[in-house]
């Protein structure tokens, strides 16, 4: 998938304008998932983004972002949870999420985790069934270890998508992103903050008041500059959503990764 350095992570958002106004910034990657219970909200950020670029369209002055944003522009992902993947409950569940988020194709659908009603070899070839009936463009899963992640990519008819899972300055677990690589899919950075924590990591800070800027936009700017990430970090307000945005722009340097890349770590927010 051709995604965008940076997309909007939407876990514990509840407010559809949060998501109206990062579109309105130039965010074309909405995240979110069902077990967030914001899909609506999310769909509704959505249709008010798209109703003021046709507004600008209309003659109606908008900012440039956002103008001429069409539903096609917006890659919308979603995730079944765990007692979402028997194979009789994958078709329902996306379309029931299709619904909530106000489209008729899902972009990009991930098994959340391999845990519950998963099954590889009845799971999987529900989501390739989805794909042949124009349900989801895309298939993707999230927080799969390297034994899963073989078997997905075995399994699969469509090419596996996108890999979603948590990554940042204290989680770094390069022999997932050689796995995208052998296997031509998207590492999906969930967290790239570490839940607010990298001010407390010394190579992070060092590297943003050498450049100027701030920890959080040097834990993107670390991730997004390895292939293939992306990264989809949480925004609620319009300076955030726009600090995040830029980070993408921020080049660093091979010494500044290598330190970053060294920092002892192994902190898991989202333990399995």
């Amino acid at each position: 998938m051709d995604l965008p350095p940076v997309g909007l992570g939407t876990m514990g958002i509840g407010d559809p304008e949060t998501v109206a106004t990062a579109l309105s910034v130039g965010y074309r990657h909405l995240d979110t998932a069902r077990i967030y219970d914001n899909e609506a909200v999310v769909g509704e950020g959505l249709a008010a983004g798209l109703a003021a670029s046709d507004a600008t369209r209309d003659g109606v002055a908008g900012d440039g972002a956002s103008d001429g944003l069409t539903r096609e522009d917006v890659t919308v992902a979603t995730k079944l949870w765990i007692d979402d993947l028997a194979p009789d409950a994958v078709g329902p569940a996306a379309r029931e999420s299709a619904d909530r988020l106000g489209v008729e194709t899902l972009d990009l659908l991930y098994v959340h985790r391999p845990r519950g009603d998963y099954e590889p070899e009845a799971t999987l070839p529900a989501l390739d069934r989805l794909v042949e009936e124009g349900v989801i463009r895309n298939a993707g899963v999230s927080n799969f270890e390297l034994d899963h992640l073989d078997r997905a990519t075995e399994v699969l008819d469509a090419p596996l998508a996108a890999h979603q899972t948590e990554l940042h300055p204290l989680l770094y677990q390069p022999e997932l992103l050689e796995h995208a690589r052998e296997h031509g899919y998207a590492v999906v950075a969930y967290s790239p903050l570490a839940g607010d924590r990298v001010r407390e990591v010394d190579a992070v800070v060092e590297v943003a008041e050498a450049r100027d800027a701030t920890p959080e936009s040097v834990a993107i700017a670390w991730a997004t500059a390895k292939d293939p990430v992306v990264t989809i970090p949480k925004a609620s307000s319009e300076d955030h959503l726009r600090a995040n945005f830029a980070a993408a722009e921020l080049e660093l340097t091979s010494a500044e990764i290598a330190a970053i890349d060294a920092v002892e770590r192994e902190t898991e927010l989202f333990p399995e």
